[in-house]
């Protein structure tokens, strides 16, 4: 009774001081020289992209003379909460960026403005139609994409030729996948030294692998369920084969050792193959004295099933009640217009949601960066995003513990899914 009574405090005590700021808004609602000024938060403070964010805002600024606006920065985590309680509170910014996959939730919950009146039918065609498919709720657009990624195999040229593989036919299925790990392997005695592949590290985790061989099946497609299907449990049985194939303790030891940089197990010539996203490049450009590497679609399930990647990212949108909704609009079409966009990319390495910046990002850039951002950019075409359906909120919680429980070896693959297919039938009932 206690906690909850002190929970209430705490969240009526935040709300009362982002309510108490409402004054030093109205204050600054226009500069000096009469622009309106918009709120803009994001988390981007880290000293690589916050000047990328803050010089597309001054370029904004500076290109008409109506709208003047200023970021605030807020950490990850703490910028979804704060901004939950400045709706409540009736005082939010006029934009935020926030998470793509639960832009549905937000809407339902009346938790963010409908932008459908700001634009017209074909502002949408800008934009990679799996990103924007995330932000409409009820037929009505209640964000604007900005950015995404997409996850690839990246393999050792080298490690390809010492093992007899040929380097520029990386695997294409699953079956290739095992048959070139097992190439790809150096033992010595009992003990690895190198790892040519393992399923669950990177970039990826067990749903993908589940999705991929169910034919691109999410755990939710249309409001049905297809959690226990033949194919996911095939999935997590395959999963299974591998930590058999090299051990626990293997699995563990190279686990314990993973870092990032010169420690990343695939730079570090530990894992000759390696699961992740677009970015990770970035990784192997600057720490991996020249690595020789290719990148691949992730193999398919079986030969013409699909190269299927899952994605996220991340959009821009009006907070339920800002002040200003036509003034943040003019900003968020700037901010995922081609110019921002392009220049976005080009500085962070990023998959962006505008088509036309994306494309010209790949003819602009030269050599290995263009090689691995050309090829994440092919890949959206086979990389899906599973927005969170709102009659199914939190779903992910109630299917995790049972996959994870499989991989521990503490239950069958059949009654876990089934079990975890129960557990979201719930969510729905109550």
């Amino acid at each position: 009774m206690k906690k909850g009574l002190l929970f209430i405090i705490s969240a009526f005590l935040l709300i009362g001081t982002l309510a108490g700021c409402s004054g030093e808004s109205a204050q600054a609602e226009k500069t000096k020289d009469g622009k309106v000024v918009v709120d803009f938060w994001s988390f981007w403070g880290s000293e690589t992209r916050r000047p990328i964010i803050e010089k597309i805002i001054d370029d904004f600024n500076k290109s008409q003379d109506e709208v003047f606006v200023k970021h605030t920065y807020l950490p990850w985590g703490d910028i979804w909460t704060k901004n939950l309680a400045s709706v409540a509170a009736g005082n939010p910014a006029d934009v935020i960026i926030n998470d793509i996959n639960s832009v549905g939730q937000r809407a339902e919950n009346g938790q963010s403005e409908d932008l459908s009146k700001y634009i017209d039918d074909s502002f949408k065609d800008q934009f990679y139609p799996h990103l924007w498919e995330t932000v409409m709720y009820e037929d009505k657009a209640y964000a604007v994409p900005f950015n995404t990624d997409t996850r690839l195999l990246f393999y050792n040229k080298d490690a390809f030729k010492e093992a007899g593989l040929d380097p520029e036919k990386p695997p294409a299925t699953w079956a290739e996948l095992e048959e070139y790990a097992q190439k790809l392997d150096v033992k010595n005695g009992d003990r690895y030294d190198r790892v040519g592949f393992y399923p669950l590290w990177g970039s990826i985790g067990a749903a993908s692998w589940m999705t991929s061989a169910d034919g691109g099946k999410g755990f939710i497609q249309d409001g049905k369920l297809y959690i226990n299907t033949p194919k996911k449990q095939e999935a997590l049985q395959w999963l299974l084969g591998w930590k058999e194939r090299l051990g626990e303790k293997t699995v563990q030891s190279f686990e314990a050792e993973f870092g990032s940089e010169q420690s990343n197990p695939f730079i570090a010539g530990k894992v000759a193959m390696w699961v992740d996203i677009g970015t990770f490049y970035t990784q192997i450009r600057d720490y991996g004295n020249d690595m020789n590497f290719g990148v691949a679609p992730i193999p398919a399930y079986k030969e013409g099933s699909g190269n299927w990647s899952d994605g996220g990212g991340f959009v821009a949108e009006i907070p339920k009640g800002a002040k200003h909704p036509e003034e943040a609009m003019k900003f968020i079409e700037y901010l995922t217009g081609p110019e921002a966009q392009k220049y976005w990319a080009m500085k962070n390495y990023d998959n962006v949601a505008n088509k036309e910046a994306a494309e010209a990002v790949v003819k602009e850039l030269k050599g290995d960066d263009q090689y691995v951002y050309e090829a994440t950019v092919k890949n959206l075409d086979q990389t899906q995003l599973f927005p969170v359906p709102t009659e199914y909120p939190d779903y992910q919680n109630r299917i995790n513990p049972h996959i994870d429980n499989v991989l521990l070896g503490k239950t069958k693959p059949e009654k876990a899914l089934e079990k975890a297919e129960e557990d979201v039938e719930k969510l729905k009932k109550n």
